[in-house]
C-alpha cells in the first residue's frame, strides 16, 4: 500500500515545489503588463511556451505511459522482443518536428530582438521626456534634467508618454526593472546606457534592482506612479516649491552605502549625470570600470548614440586633453 502511495505523492510534491520555488506577488506581474514593451514581451513568452509545450507535453504524456504500460510486473505476458527495427517514418517524424519548432522560434526571437531593442525610441505623437538613472549602494537617483528635480526610490511619470531611461551606475553595476512596463537593462558604472518605456494607464507599479550588489540589494525597491499631464505638471510644481536642493554634499552623502527612504529634491547640480558617467576618465580619454580617480565635469548633450563631453569644460583642468566621449551601450 505504501509504493502506490508514494508513486501518486511525489508528481504532487514536484508540483508543489516548483510552485514554492517560483515565488509569488511580484514575479507573475511580468505577465499583467501597463505598457507596449511589455505587452510585446509577454507576448514573445506566451510564442515560447506554448511552441516548446506543443512539444514537451506530449513527450512527457508518452513517456509515462511507456513507464507505465510497458513497466516490469508478476505475471506479465508482454512479448520479449530484443531485436529491434528502424523506421524512417518514425525517425522522420520525430527529428523534423523540434527542427521545425526550433527554426519558428529563432525567427520569432529575432524580430522581437530587433524590434525591442531598448534604445530604440517609441513610436508616439507625444515628445519623450528624459530621466536620468543612477544606481548606488544601495538606493536608485533619478534625476529629471527637462525639469531640474530629483527623487530617490521613487518616479512620476505621465501616462501614454515614452520615457526615455538614461541609466549609470556610481559604483557597481545593477540592473534597472520595472516588471510590468518592459525588461530589464544593466546600470554599469562609466557607461550611459538607454532605455525606452511606456505606461498605457494610469497607476502604481513596481520597480527594484534586479542585479545582486551586497547586503540592502534587496532594499532598492521604488516606486513608479503614472498619472495625467496635469497631475504629472502639478507634482513637478509641488516639488520644486516645497522640496530642497539637492547639493553635491548631500550627493556624496546618497553615495554612502545604505539603503534610504523616498527623497524629493528641488534642484541638482548641473551635469551630475555625466560628472558620474565620466568620473573614472583618465588623461587617455579612456572610461575604466574599477572605482577610482579624480571625476571630470563636462558639459554634455545626451542622445541615443552618445553622451560627448564638453572640451571646453575639461581643458579648464588640462589643456590637452582629447573630446570625451562616453557611449551608450544599450541592451537587457
Amino acid at each position: 500500500m505504501m509504493r502506490p502511495f508514494l508513486r501518486m505523492l511525489t508528481p504532487a510534491l514536484i508540483m508543489l515545489m516548483a510552485v514554492m520555488l517560483s515565488g509569488c506577488g511580484e514575479q507573475f506581474i511580468v505577465l499583467d503588463p501597463k505598457g507596449p514593451i511589455g505587452e510585446s514581451q509577454k507576448d514573445l513568452i506566451y510564442f515560447s511556451t506554448i511552441l516548446c509545450a506543443v512539444i514537451i507535453v506530449p513527450v512527457l504524456i508518452l513517456t509515462a505511459i511507456i513507464v507505465w504500460r510497458y513497466r516490469d510486473r508478476p505475471g506479465s505476458k508482454a512479448s520479449y522482443k530484443p531485436n529491434w527495427e528502424h523506421s524512417t517514418k518514425l525517425e522522420i517524424t520525430w527529428w523534423s518536428i523540434p527542427i521545425v519548432a526550433i527554426l519558428v522560434l529563432a525567427i520569432v526571437t529575432v524580430k522581437y530582438t530587433y524590434a525591442l531593442e531598448p534604445s530604440k525610441p517609441i513610436e508616439s505623437a507625444k515628445a519623450p521626456i528624459t530621466i536620468q538613472v543612477t544606481s548606488l549602494d544601495w538606493k536608485w537617483l533619478f534625476k529629471y534634467p527637462e525639469e531640474d528635480i530629483a527623487t530617490v526610490n521613487y518616479l512620476k511619470i505621465p501616462e501614454d508618454t515614452p520615457i526615455r531611461f538614461q541609466l549609470t551606475s556610481d559604483t557597481a553595476m545593477n540592473s534597472f526593472w520595472v516588471p510590468q512596463l518592459g525588461g530589464q537593462i544593466y546600470s554599469m558604472s562609466g557607461m550611459a546606457m538607454t532605455l525606452f518605456l511606456q505606461a498605457d494607464e494610469q497607476g502604481s507599479y513596481y520597480g527594484s534592482g534586479a542585479n545582486f550588489t551586497g547586503k540592502d540589494f534587496a532594499k532598492m525597491t521604488f516606486k513608479v506612479d503614472a498619472t495625467s499631464e496635469e497631475d504629472y505638471k502639478a507634482w513637478i510644481s509641488e516639488v520644486k516649491a516645497s522640496s530642497p536642493e539637492l547639493t553635491m554634499e548631500g550627493f556624496e552623502k546618497l553615495t554612502e552605502p545604505g539603503p534610504s527612504n523616498v527623497q524629493l529634491f528641488s534642484s541638482f547640480p548641473e551635469g551630475l549625470f555625466n560628472k558620474i558617467v565620466t568620473q573614472y576618465v583618465k588623461g587617455d580619454g579612456s572610461a575604466h570600470q574599477h572605482h577610482g580617480g579624480g571625476a571630470t565635469e563636462p558639459a554634455a548633450e545626451t542622445d541615443k548614440e552618445s553622451i560627448t563631453a564638453d572640451t571646453s569644460a575639461t581643458q579648464k583642468e588640462t589643456k590637452s586633453k582629447p573630446d570625451l566621449n562616453a557611449h551608450i551601450h544599450a541592451g537587457h
